[in-house]
């Protein structure tokens, strides 16, 4: 595995499967968003508490790859990695299955800013991320 600025522990559960006992697709999303609102808490920052403020990141584009598929009750790695590139927050998601570390999912989530209603840069995640 790579090194990673943040992972998190999580498991498959049952409800997430398809009728072929895989993961289905759409629940990788969950997987990463649940992963990058845990990694904001990490730097002090909450979500809806942004809202408020009437800062929202919202997802631009996504690139998807799937590798091996998640079963029910497999544990794995969420594990995340960021960089910025312009307006944009691009955070690389890899999730690994515990039991082999294999890799099974990748993504680049592309994030921007709307600071009331408008795209622009957000200097309280720049802070929180370091930029």
């Amino acid at each position: 595995m790579k090194d990673y600025i943040f992972t998190t522990r999580m498991l498959v559960r049952d409800y997430e499967c398809d009728i072929e006992g895989i993961v289905n697709n759409a629940n990788y999303l969950h997987y990463t968003e649940h992963t990058r609102h845990l990694f904001l808490k990490e730097h002090g920052l909450s979500f809806s508490g942004m809202h408020k403020k009437g800062v929202d990141a919202v997802v631009a584009r996504m690139t998807l790859q799937f590798k091996i598929p998640l079963r029910c009750d497999d544990e794995f790695l969420s594990c995340l990695n960021l960089r910025k590139d312009g307006l944009r927050y691009v955070f690389i998601h890899d999730i690994y299955r515990a039991s082999d570390n294999k890799l099974c999912f990748k993504s680049e989530v592309d994030v921007v800013c709307l600071v009331d209603g408008k795209l622009a840069n957000s200097e309280e995640y720049d802070e929180a991320f370091g930029f």
